[in-house]
């Protein structure tokens, strides 16, 4: 019985910094928009929200709108991605087309994808050199489509590549030159930049992406988990403030938490900023 003591004893420690809470503090921000659908940051800790007719709003972290891009065509967006350092990407599989905006949300490209080699893409994201990544489901392939010159640069059959019955991809996204694509009743598979599959993530999440610090973080049945991208160990950050939380965002000095009664704006805590 002593040995069991000191064994839980030199153990506590360790599962108490596992199942440690973050010090969450009061929000910085309510932001409630009618319809509201995807979220992201840029670098600068703007945020932006679209709702479910591809209108995006620009957001101070302090919750003041700043800016309201409204489409011509009028389409759900099924990716708005603002981390990258110039530009604004979205997508919508709706209207199977594109749109890349400034900072101020002017457009600055937009175009039709289903030309040439695509037929049916269902998801899409932005890559480097000037590369869109598309999920083609009409022949299951993964492809890459410099936008600039309007040219396909490689086609990927998936198929027979993913250990899965059922391609149901929700999300790709591109984070520190790899290709993550989210299937939520697979796993979330990893690809290097040029398509090839590297490896799975045993997560099975039905919600956008969310990176910070070589993690991807999720919220489970109300609390914040994480899973290291280099390690692959998975950390429970503990209970998030909003019991309807069903998604996060990190940026570089706030986090939000985006629930159906809309989207609440937090400092990022101290626990989160000293990850390694």
């Amino acid at each position: 019985m002593k040995i069991l003591g000191w064994i839980i004893f030199f153990l506590m420690p360790l599962w108490t910094k596992a199942q440690e809470a973050l010090n969450w503090g009061d929000p910085l921000a309510a932001i409630s928009i009618k319809q509201s659908d995807l979220i992201s940051l840029d670098t600068r800790d703007q945020i932006f929200v679209s709702t479910i007719n591809g209108d995006i709003y620009l957001f101070d972290r302090e919750g003041r709108q700043l800016n309201l891009f409204s489409p011509p065509r009028q389409g759900r967006l099924q990716q708005l991605e603002a981390a990258w350092t110039v530009n604004i990407f979205s997508f919508s599989s709706d209207l199977q087309e594109y749109r890349i905006l400034d900072r101020f949300l002017n457009p600055l490209a937009e175009n039709n994808l289903t030309a040439g080699e695509i037929t049916l893409p269902k998801a899409a994201t932005l890559g480097n050199n000037n590369i869109i990544w598309i999920w083609d489901e009409s022949d299951l392939t993964l492809k890459s489509l410099n936008y600039l010159q309007k040219q396909i640069l490689q086609s990927q059959p998936l198929n027979l590549i993913l250990d899965s019955q059922n391609l149901d991809v929700n999300e790709i996204r591109e984070f520190k030159n790899r290709l993550y694509m989210n299937i939520p009743s697979s796993g979330i598979f990893i690809f290097d930049n040029q398509g090839n599959m590297i490896q799975k993530l045993d997560v099975h999440i039905d919600q956008r992406l969310t990176f910070f610090k070589e993690r991807l973080f999720w919220i489970q049945k109300g609390i914040l988990k994480s899973i290291s991208l280099r390690t692959l160990d998975q950390t429970d950050h503990g209970k998030v403030p909003h019991d309807q939380a069903n998604s996060i965002q990190i940026g570089q000095e706030i986090l939000v938490l985006q629930s159906p009664a809309g989207l609440q704006v937090f400092a990022l805590p101290l626990e989160l900023k000293n990850l390694r």
